[in-house]
């Protein structure tokens, strides 16, 4: 019971654009310094800005802490990124 409660709980918090706390992170599907992709269990959170910088990651608890300026953050669903004919790049700069 335990297990489940902690994969459906998802918070996210931001300090001045520049420190962020993620939990209910399942995956990291890329990062480098302008652009993190995370998986959580309702979606996707997309991640811009300029000298990120993963300070924190433990998927066991489901945590990654971030700094670096945060330029915007965006939920996408899942389901839309399995859109074919479609690459995940073209999709990120539309």
């Amino acid at each position: 019971m335990e297990e489940k409660r902690k994969d459906s709980f998802h918070s996210l918090s931001l300090e001045e654009r520049q420190h962020g706390r993620i939990t209910g992170v399942s995956d990291v599907r890329s990062f480098d310094e302008k652009l993190i992709i995370l998986s959580v269990h309702c979606g996707i959170i997309t991640i811009k800005g300029e000298n990120l910088h993963v300070e924190q990651l433990d998927l066991e608890q489901g945590l990654v802490e971030l700094k670096g300026r945060i330029d915007s953050l965006v939920y996408t669903e899942e389901k839309s990124l399995g859109q074919r004919g479609e690459s995940l790049l073209s999709r990120l700069f539309q």
